[in-house]
């Protein structure tokens, strides 16, 4: 059965249109809108059911409409939504403060998304390049191929992924590029690019990439890029815009690795869907002075009070336990389907509650054929790349959804084949 028949009740033709006249055509949008959520389930216009195992993109950690939230947005909207960081925000700095607390780093810069949370850390370097360093020679950030940074044009630059960049350039200068989990290639570029007239001042890395297919990193590959930073005063970044908040089964991905960054990034799960962004730093490298950076709603007390209420109720839920058992749960179900359809799939990787399920390169069905035949089953899954579906549902997901979610991929994956 062709994927795109099995959709069914699409928006009217009116309605797409009309939507498409004024919203700019950035996103490839599937034909339904959805109207409200509860728990791990999504309802269209339309009132059909949907399981979610998007969540946002691993933002909805602790799902929709969750008590903790609505009661967190009603009480802060009643005070204070916003006022300008010209002035003390007590709920930015409870916020700073658990999140210090529970974590390697010192200091937190707060914006609205892990792109600007990433451009942050980008800044951070250079001005630590070039005042601490002191470097004369132009600072390089070494990042890893197939990675995702964000698409402002420093971090679209970062993003070791061409097919982003494609029209946008010229790009930012001072990123080079290297094969994720290839301690050889880290070292030959980092004497490749001292021996021209630049040096290596920062190595950016996912501790998991997320849109390069759900590709977890190698825990000997990191020890040994802590050693290297550590030898050549070069600076550890880690994006866990995708992977930070627990969706590891950690509170950071970085304890999955036993390596701490310097500075690493976070967004998406922060606040539960509300925008949100921050950028965490050792002491050590905090270099930023008063007007070197700023966000006009970075850490506002509306999102700060939503994402202290998002981390306390990760604490006392117990929420980290949920994620490590779903987890594995999630995992051994489809490594199960793995094992049905040897000819379809190829591999089954991720940590807590952030998996993917990897198509054969030579099978002529793609992410997206899947994601449309589980949609129409009542399912929400997530490409990362054409051959790699990527399953990041809330991290309140019960044993029961999981198995739920999992017959309905299998009942999507026959249609799909048959």
């Amino acid at each position: 059965m062709s994927p795109e028949t099995l959709l069914k009740e699409p928006l009217s033709t009116f309605e797409v249109e009309e939507f498409n006249h004024y919203v700019m055509n950035t996103y490839g949008r599937f034909p339904i809108a959805i109207e409200r959520g509860e728990g791990c389930y999504l309802w269209d216009t339309q009132g059909k059911k949907y399981l979610d195992f998007v969540a946002g993109i691993a933002t909805c950690t602790l799902g929709h409409a969750h008590p903790a939230m609505i009661k967190a947005v009603t009480e802060q909207i009643n005070k204070l939504h916003h006022v300008s960081n010209f002035y003390y925000v007590p709920e930015q700095g409870q916020l700073a403060k658990w999140i210090v607390d529970h974590s390697c780093g010192d200091r937190v810069f707060f914006c609205n998304s892990g792109a600007e949370a990433n451009e942050a850390a980008i800044k951070l370097v250079r001005k630590y390049a070039h005042t601490v360093l002191e470097f004369l020679e132009k600072p390089i950030i070494l990042t890893a191929k197939a990675s995702f940074h964000g698409r402002t044009l420093a971090t679209l630059t970062a993003t070791g992924q061409p097919k982003y960049q494609q029209h946008f350039d010229p790009l930012v200068p001072g990123f080079a590029y290297v094969p994720y989990n290839d301690i050889k290639a880290v070292e030959d570029a980092i004497t490749d690019l001292d021996e021209g007239n630049s040096r290596v001042a920062a190595i950016m890395l996912e501790t998991l990439q997320g849109e390069g297919g759900v590709r977890p990193g190698d825990q000997e590959y990191f020890t040994r890029i802590r050693e290297i930073c550590d030898d050549n005063n070069i600076l550890l970044v880690f994006d866990e815009v995708q992977v930070g908040v627990g969706r590891t089964g950690t509170l950071w991905g970085y304890e999955q690795l036993g390596v701490e960054p310097d500075i690493f990034t976070s967004a998406k799960g922060l606040a539960g869907g509300i925008p949100i962004g921050a950028m965490i730093s050792k002491k050590f490298c905090d270099v930023f002075e008063p007007g070197n950076h700023a966000s006009t709603f970075g850490g506002n007390p509306f999102v700060c009070a939503t994402g202290l209420a998002v981390l306390k109720t990760i604490e006392t839920d117990d929420l980290l336990e949920n994620v490590q058992a779903r987890g594995n749960q999630l995992r051994g179900l489809l490594r199960t389907i793995l094992q049905k359809y040897p000819g379809v799939f190829n591999e089954v990787r991720g940590w807590g509650l952030i998996n993917g399920l990897e198509i054969k390169a030579e099978h002529s069905l793609t992410s997206l054929d899947f994601l449309k035949a589980a949609m129409s089953e009542g399912l929400l899954i997530a490409p990362a790349g054409p051959k790699v579906l990527r399953f990041v549902p809330p991290l309140i997901v019960s044993e029961s959804e999981i198995n739920q979610a999992m017959a309905i991929l299998e009942t999507a994956i026959i249609n799909c084949l048959g």
